[in-house]
């Protein structure tokens, strides 16, 4: 037996579950290839026998829900065809957390992964969706990147210039030993501020290391000579 809305004082009630649908209906140009079909078994299901749709009009919307499954489809090819594509390569993945903190993330694409219509893409033993791949970047940028965030960061646990002593002494050359060999295109990642902050640094331990040289006390001279 077909199901139809069913008649209360003479009149036909189209209750709630029409009514949704046929409000579903107007936004079916944003629905998922599940939602449509669901709103087409709905719109029928619920359909006003006194004026039931045509079958024109079934076959129209059949043929957009086919056309929607289609682009849905090649969208995903597309999409998984893109993320396989960076498989072997460096990227850099951003990521932001819920207070709005954004962070990056640099390596090798390991593998890809097809979930619940999302392509995923392992790095560094972490997944994250192809669209917060920022950037693909060949070895030498990558390389780059990384010394230059690693310098910065060494330099941001020194104490201030003002109150740098003999006891950052290790940090400082450790610093200046990275720094002196970069390349002109990896210090490139280096701000020109930031550059001047680091040869600061090195200048000054380098005068305290003298300083301290200085204040050793020399040796006694041989008895006799």
């Amino acid at each position: 037996m077909a199901h139809v809305a069913p008649f209360v004082d003479g009149k036909l009630e189209l209750g709630t579950s029409w009514e949704e649908a046929k409000r579903e209906e107007k936004k079916s140009n944003n629905l998922d290839k599940d939602a449509f079909l669901q709103l087409l078994v709905a719109q029928m299901k619920y359909q006003d026998p006194l004026e039931p749709t045509s079958n024109t009009e079934y076959i129209s919307q059949l043929a957009t829900f086919s056309e929607l499954e289609e682009m849905q489809n090649l969208n995903a090819n597309n999409e998984l065809q893109r993320a396989s594509s960076l498989v072997g390569k460096e990227v850099v993945v951003k990521t932001v957390s819920d207070t709005g903190k954004v962070t990056y993330d640099s390596g090798k694409v390991n593998y890809v992964v097809y979930e619940n219509g999302k392509a995923i893409v392992g790095v560094n033993g972490e997944e994250y969706p192809l669209d917060q791949v920022s950037e693909v970047a060949d070895a030498d940028y990558l390389e780059a990147y990384n010394m230059a965030t690693a310098l910065l960061y060494a330099v941001s646990k020194l104490p201030s210039l003002m109150n740098l002593d003999i006891s950052s002494k290790d940090a400082v050359l450790s610093i200046k030993e990275v720094y002196e060999s970069m390349n002109e295109y990896q210090k490139s990642f280096i701000s020109e501020d930031d550059r001047k902050i680091i040869e600061d640094y090195i200048k000054k331990m380098e005068k305290l290391i003298e300083i301290d040289e200085n204040n050793k006390p020399k040796d006694e001279e041989t008895e006799g000579e």
